[in-house]
C-alpha cells in the first residue's frame, strides 16, 4: 500500500505542518504558505495517500479531539499537579511529593507533544484538501 517514498513524505509533511506551528499567523495563513511548499515537492498521487491516511488517523470527537483543539488547557491540570508536589515537597521536607512534581510535569509535556503532533496534522489535512479543492474545483 504504502511506497517507502510516499512514508517520508507523510512525516516530512507533518514536520512542514510543525514548522508552520511556530510561526505566529493565521490558520488560513499557515494553510496558504503550507500550500506552496508541498504543491513544489509533492507530487500528485503522494499528495493523495497522504490525505488518505491523515483523514483515516485523525480523530473526530472524544478526548483526542479535545487534546488537538485545547492542548494547554488539558495539560493545565498536569502542571498544576507538578507545582503542587513541588511545593509540598520543598515546603513539607516529603521526598514522595517529588514524585507527584516528576510525574505531572511528564504527563503535561506529553499530552502538550501529542497535541502540537495531532494540530500539525491537522494543518496538512487541511492545506491538502484545499489543494485538492482549489486544483479540481469545487465537487458537490
Amino acid at each position: 500500500m504504502w511506497a517507502n517514498k510516499s512514508v517520508g513524505q507523510y512525516e516530512r509533511l507533518v514536520l512542514m505542518g510543525e514548522d508552520e506551528l511556530t510561526e505566529y499567523s493565521s490558520d488560513a495563513r499557515k494553510i496558504e504558505k503550507l500550500r506552496r511548499k508541498i504543491g513544489l515537492s509533492v507530487t500528485r498521487e503522494q499528495q493523495k495517500e497522504v490525505k488518505t491516511a491523515l483523514e483515516a488517523e485523525l480523530p473526530t470527537g472524544g478526548i483526542v479531539k479535545l487534546v488537538e483543539t485545547q492542548r494547554q488547557t488539558v495539560a493545565l491540570p498536569f502542571w498544576g499537579i507538578a507545582g503542587l508536589g513541588l511545593l509540598f515537597g520543598i515546603s513539607l521536607n516529603q521526598p514522595l511529593d517529588y514524585i507527584a512534581a516528576v510525574g505531572g510535569t511528564a504527563a503535561a509535556i506529553f499530552i502538550q507533544k501529542w497535541g502540537w503532533k495531532l494540530y500539525a496534522k491537522r494543518i496538512v489535512l487541511d492545506t491538502l484538501i484545499d489543494i485538492e479543492t482549489k486544483v479540481g474545483g469545487i465537487k458537490p
